[in-house]
C-alpha cells in the first residue's frame, strides 16, 4: 500500500489572502485525515507566503494525537527570517517523522530540481546525522539520477522523494519522452532499492498521471497537495482525498 500525505500549503496559501484564519489549515487537515489520509505534508518556506511556523506547530500536534506522519519539507539552509525560525530549529522543536530536505531558494515559486550532492553532500551530511539523531526519519528530494541517489545513501538519507514534475508535465502534454522519463524513474528506483532507501515521490501527482507512477518498484508514499485542492474545488475535500487514496490502491 502507498502512502497519500496531504500536503496543506495551498489552503494555507488561500487563508493568507485575508485576514484571520478563514480556511483553518488544521481543520482541513483533520478532514484529509478522516478520509483517509495516512499523513500530512507542509513544506514552510522563509517568506510564509503559505504555512508559517504556527500552522507546522499545530499540525504536528494533530498528526501526534492521530498517530499519523507528519512530513516537514524545506531548504535545510533556510535560515531565520522575521518570525520564520529557520528549517532546521523549527524541524527540531516539532520532531516530526518525517523531514523531507529540498533544495529551494527563497525566490523560487515552486521546488523545481533535486539536490546536486557533489556540491551538498558535505554539508548536508551533519544535517542528517542530526536529525536522525532526534529520531527524525530524512528523505531527500531527488531527480532519478543513479549516481546523485548513490551519494544519497552515502550522506546518511534514510529515503529519497523523487522529483516527478517532468514526468507530470510529460503526461498532460501527451509527449513522447513520457516512456523514457518514467524508465527513468523506474530505474532510479530500483537502484534506491537495491542500496536500502526508501522511496517517496511528489510534485504535480494528480488522479491521471498517478495512475502509471503509483506502479513504481517499492513506492512507499506520495506528497500531493496541488492537484488534490484543484479537485477539491469540484468534488469535495473528503471526497478528493478519498479519490487518491483510492487511486493509490488501484481501484
Amino acid at each position: 500500500m502507498i502512502d497519500l500525505s496531504v500536503n496543506l500549503n495551498k489552503i494555507a496559501l488561500i487563508r493568507n489572502s485575508r485576514e484571520g484564519n478563514f480556511p483553518d489549515v488544521v481543520a482541513h487537515g483533520r478532514t484529509c485525515l478522516d478520509a483517509g489520509a495516512n499523513g500530512i505534508t507542509v513544506h514552510p518556506r522563509p517568506d510564509q507566503r503559505h504555512i508559517r511556523p504556527g500552522d507546522v506547530r499545530d499540525l504536528a500536534a494533530l498528526c501526534s494525537a492521530r498517530g499519523v506522519e507528519f512530513n516537514v519539507e524545506g531548504n535545510p539552509f533556510a535560515g531565520a527570517l522575521g518570525s520564520y525560525p529557520g528549517l532546521l530549529p523549527l524541524v527540531m522543536e516539532t520532531r516530526p517523522q518525517q523531514c523531507t530536505l529540498v533544495p529551494d531558494s527563497n525566490d523560487q515559486l515552486t521546488s523545481d530540481h533535486g539536490f546536486d550532492l557533489t556540491r551538498d553532500g558535505t554539508r548536508l551530511e551533519p544535517i542528517i546525522q542530526q536529525l536522525k539523531d532526534a529520531g527524525i526519519r530524512v528523505s531527500l528530494f531527488m531527480d532519478p539520477v543513479k549516481a546523485q541517489i548513490s551519494l544519497a545513501k552515502e550522506v546518511g538519507a534514510d529515503r529519497i522523494e523523487l522529483y516527478t514534475g517532468p514526468f507530470a508535465e510529460a503526461v498532460t502534454n501527451q509527449s513522447a519522452d513520457v516512456d523514457r522519463i518514467f524508465a527513468e524513474h523506474w530505474a532510479a528506483a530500483e537502484h534506491a532499492l537495491h542500496l536500502g532507501l526508501g522511496v517517496n515521490a511528489g510534485h504535480d501527482l494528480n488522479l491521471i498521471n498517478l495512475r502509471r507512477y503509483r506502479t513504481l518498484p517499492g513506492l512507499q508514499e506520495v506528497s500531493i497537495g496541488h492537484a488534490l485542492t484543484v479537485d477539491a474545488i469540484s468534488m469535495g475535500l473528503s471526497n478528493a482525498v478519498a479519490a487518491y487514496v483510492s487511486c493509490l490502491a488501484g481501484d
